[in-house]
């Protein structure tokens, strides 16, 4: 007999298992939230997102007030070191925790802290730091245990200057050069970190260019000023080896360059969080990288299990992560309403960040759809002016016959931020998802959401010049 029986169980305390139990608990169920760590937010508020995203806004924040005219006056230039800039982000997880912490008490969710693994189809056991283990029982299950650095085992992570995207927030000191493996999102953010602390960066990417789901010209834009911030990218390069010594680490390249540094940030993939969670008790197996399969509604193979989050891989987005955690509580316990994450926005936090919806320019040509394309320059804008961020540019891909939105692109500051307004509009039906609603719409003066009616005007006057040679040949 277990000790505790509930309607629903979700292991794991990130986005998607908060997204879940909230949802669940509010339409009336008895939910426990299982997880190892005694504090909630999962890795998103412990190692990945929040930590992150806080630091790099404390770095954005260090280079402005390094760069801006008008702080001269008040002073020299200040550089801060890697523990200090952590500070703030420390400060920002604290509040994090409590915010989620209430909610849950708030509610009456209980929380279980253990590791926690199936041992029948509708019990799992939770095991504590002491040992201590209780049986829990349940209806359903989410599992939402996200993911984790990917380690080869033939890199020494034990070396104290070797670290991957979990461990790199314990760094005691600011190095001198840092090599980054792996140029992905996580990868291009901390370089973009780094290089804001002066630190010098070889960034190694193993592909053709930076992040190859991006926009050609917003990874060429990446591209052009991740340089501009110093940083030495490489490209098609991959490990042969790597050694340490005395003073530092050395990565032997198969093209037979070695690059050295004072330190290494693995960001090379991830994997799912499933191992030890007793899968096998439950026929249920994941994939080489550790990932679960579901269906449309999130469901595994096992009818009354599901998973969401980075444990089921794409899109591995937080703000996804919850929504799809939203929509499997809103399908297990069968209400009307269910939210299906479709349509994601992504944001990624380099500096400038960069956010995208839709398609791209290469997956139109490849479908043969006929776009055009309204641009904005962030240079062009009031606002831009006002603020000093004018590196950056809004990119509005339509068709050219229809005017339907089909993919924004956005680079510069506030990125992530810009990008919903437009998002907004592709998700509505018919002639409402138009370009020319940007043209109908009046826009607070100076904000940087104009710059959706300067790439609108922008697009638009490339179809009419369009029309009107077209119009010509045909006289």
């Amino acid at each position: 007999m277990s000790d505790f029986s509930y309607d629903l169980v979700v292991i794991g305390s990130g986005p998607a298992g908060e997204g879940a139990a909230m949802s669940a608990v509010k339409l009336g169920w008895r939910v426990a939230v299982v997880d190892e760590r005694s504090m909630a937010g999962g890795g998103c508020t412990h190692l990945g997102t929040i930590p992150s995203k806080a630091l790099r806004h404390s770095v954005r924040r260090m280079m402005q007030y390094n760069t801006m005219p008008m702080f001269r006056a008040v002073g020299d230039p200040k550089w801060f070191s890697f523990p200090e800039v952590m500070k703030a982000a420390d400060d920002v997880i604290t509040k994090q925790v409590q915010g989620r912490t209430k909610g849950y008490a708030r509610y009456r969710v209980q929380m279980h802290i253990g590791r926690a693994k199936f041992e029948g189809s509708h019990e799992i056991s939770v095991t504590a730091k002491d040992g201590k283990k209780i049986s829990v029982s349940s209806k359903h299950f989410l599992i939402a245990t996200g993911s984790s650095p990917y380690r080869p085992d033939d890199i020494d992570f034990d070396h104290p200057s070797i670290f991957d995207s979990d461990t790199i927030l314990d760094l005691d000191s600011t190095p001198r050069n840092i090599i980054i493996y792996g140029a992905g999102v996580i990868g291009c953010e901390y370089a973009s970190i780094f290089s804001g602390l002066d630190t010098r960066v070889d960034l190694i990417n193993t592909r053709e260019w930076l992040m190859s789901f991006l926009d050609d010209e917003i990874s060429d834009a990446l591209s052009y000023h991740l340089r501009d911030l110093n940083v030495m990218v490489r490209h098609n390069e991959e490990y042969e080896r790597v050694t340490t010594s005395d003073n530092g680490i050395t990565v032997e390249l198969k093209s037979g360059k070695r690059i050295h540094g004072e330190a290494l940030l693995w960001s090379n993939g991830r994997s799912g969080n499933t191992k030890g969670l007793g899968l096998e008790n439950v026929g249920l197996q994941a994939d080489e990288r550790g990932q679960l399969a579901v269906n449309e509604d999130y469901q595994t193979s096992v009818p009354h299990i599901y998973a969401a989050g980075d444990v089921m891989g794409w899109p591995a987005l937080a703000g996804a992560a919850y929504d799809q955690g939203r929509f499997a509580a809103a399908h297990m316990c069968g209400t009307e309403d269910q939210y299906r994450v479709e349509d994601v926005a992504t944001g990624i936090w380099t500096i400038p960040e960069i956010s995208y919806v839709g398609k791209n320019e290469a997956e139109l040509t490849e479908k043969k759809i006929p776009y055009e394309i309204g641009r904005a320059y962030f240079k062009d804008t009031a606002r831009a002016h006002i603020s000093g961020e004018q590196v950056g540019m809004l990119k509005i891909l339509f068709h050219q016959d229809t005017l339907e939105i089909l993919g924004i692109h956005c680079f510069g500051a506030e990125a992530a931020e810009i990008i919903h307004i437009g998002q907004a509009i592709m998700n509505q039906e018919g002639e409402a998802n138009s370009i020319k609603y940007f043209l109908r719409t009046t826009f607070n003066y100076p904000t940087m959401a104009e710059a959706y009616r300067i790439a609108s005007m922008n697009g638009l006057n490339r179809i009419s010049r369009q029309h009107r040679h077209f119009g010509d040949k045909q006289r």
